[in-house]
Order: C-alpha cells, then structure tokens, then sequence
C-alpha cells in the first residue's frame, strides 16, 4: 500500500492539464501552458509528459524543460524538442543522445515533449546471466515482476558484450510522423562497452498512452554515447528493478498540436514498427 495526498491506495492515476492538476481529471480552465507543483508527495510515481500516440503521430514541440522535469524524478527516457535525439535521466542528470551517437549533459532550460521519469529505489536486484539476448533479458524480466500490472523502472549496469542503439535528427516544421523519421534513424554498435541500460516495463492497458511492455535506452559509463536499444548480448551485468505503483501525466497545453491530431485508433503496430 501507498500513501498520496493522505489517500491510501494500491494504484493512482492522475492527469495533468496545465497550472492546476486534478486527480482523476482536468483543469477547466486551458489559457496557460506552465505546470503547478509535484502532487505527488512520495517516489513511487511514474511522472510521464505526454503520450506516446502522440510523439507517433509528431507532437515534436517541447513542453516542458529539464529543470522541472527532474523535479518528478532521478531516473528516465524521453526526446527533447523537435525530437532532437534520444533522452537518458541517470542520477537526476538528463543526457541528449545525438544524431551521431554522442551523448552530452543538457541544460535545464532545454525543453522536452514526452518522457517518463521516476525517483529511483531498489525493490529487486538480481546478477543476470552472460550472453542473455534482449529476447531473453526481457523474458527474465517479466519473471522478476510481482505481477504484469504494475509499472516497473528498469536499470542495468555492467559490462555488454554487444550494444545496439539508434537516434535520430532534430526535425523540422511540418513534423514527420514518427514511423517516417526512424526510416533514417542513425544505428550504433557497441562491442564489449561498459554502462547502463535506463528503461522502463509499462503493463499493456497503458497501449496508446506509452510504450506496452519494454523502452529501453543506454548510456555508456562514460558519459559519452548511448541511444534507444535495438539489440543487445550482456555479459557481467546487474539488474536492479523499481516496482512503481503510481502513475501520472501531464498534458500540453491548448496551443499544442496535442488537441489538432486523430489520437484515435491502434498504433501498436507503429510503435513497434518505431521502437525497432
């Protein structure tokens, strides 16, 4: 049990829309953009900014900076304005993951439209075995989980005998649909590297709102370069899981082209077409 707001609970949703959040609804009021404070009192949230039909359907614009959005966790994936790269949050630093592969420390004024932060803490931690593939990481993985329905934060750190990653460019106004940009997705391979895999396990009733099972993304011990995983192989890696049983969004505000595009319909098929 979890306690939020002075409200014992098992699991929470709650959406935000713009100054003022709501649990279980919205502001009426949409005339401006910026966001109240973190509602959520405990770490057991999963803070999520937009959706990702959206981002599929290239809802680019960035809506929220770097600077607040660590306020709603250490630890997460994203894309930063334009959909300018890859987004790894590794102990409350964001780090953009270029074009070319190249990760760099961001600034807080740097501004995001969707990604999925969590303040990290360790509920299960397990050594993997070497030569897992990403096939079998994910089916050790679902093992580990108390139950298929709950949000899980994913990290894992060691030595990979191989890493494969991808980015893409920053795009430019008309967007592109997603599924048209990952056409000229920039793809890495790292053989034998250190780091650390930062993702997530979101339950398949959340499908249009995130990623239905793994989003994962990786960023080497150096700092230096990372990407969204496509493929993988470990070799001497730790797993440690954070079970999350809270979950909120927050929405853009009216003037996006959030509330202009058909978020209706079924996207698996694109995002895994996209997350490939």
């Amino acid at each position: 049990m979890t306690k939020s707001h002075g409200i014992h609970m098992t699991t929470s949703v709650i959406v935000s829309c713009l100054t003022t959040l709501f649990t279980l609804g919205c502001a009426p009021s949409f005339s401006s953009a910026t966001y109240a404070a973190n509602p959520i009192a405990n770490r057991e949230t999963l803070s999520q900014v937009s959706t990702i039909n959206a981002l599929m359907a290239g809802v680019y614009d960035g809506i929220i900076t770097s600077g607040e959005l660590k306020g709603y966790g250490d630890f997460g994936i994203g894309t930063f304005d334009g959909l300018d790269g890859e987004m790894v949050e590794l102990d409350g630093n964001l780090y953009q993951v270029k074009s070319d592969g190249t990760a760099h420390k961001v600034a807080d004024a740097m501004t995001l439209p969707f990604a999925e932060v969590t303040f990290f803490d360790n509920d299960w931690q397990e050594a993997m075995i070497p030569g897992t593939t990403l096939a079998q990481l994910q089916m050790a993985l679902d093992r580990m989980l108390p139950s298929p329905n709950i949000f899980c934060a994913i990290k894992i750190t060691g030595t990979f005998g191989y890493v494969k990653t991808r980015s893409v460019p920053k795009q430019v106004k008309p967007y592109p649909v997603l599924t048209e940009v990952t056409k000229n997705q920039s793809i890495f391979e790292f053989n034998n590297v250190t780091g650390t895999i930062v993702g997530f396990r979101c339950p398949t009733y959340v499908s249009g709102v995130n990623v239905p099972g793994y989003h994962l993304h990786f960023l080497t011990s150096d700092l230096k370069a990372g990407g969204h995983i496509l493929d993988l192989i470990t070799d001497t890696t730790t797993t440690v899981l954070d079970f999350t049983p809270n979950f909120m969004m927050m929405l853009p505000g009216m003037s996006s082209d959030f509330y202009k595009v058909n978020l209706s319909g079924d996207q698996d098929q694109g995002i895994q077409q996209a997350e490939k």
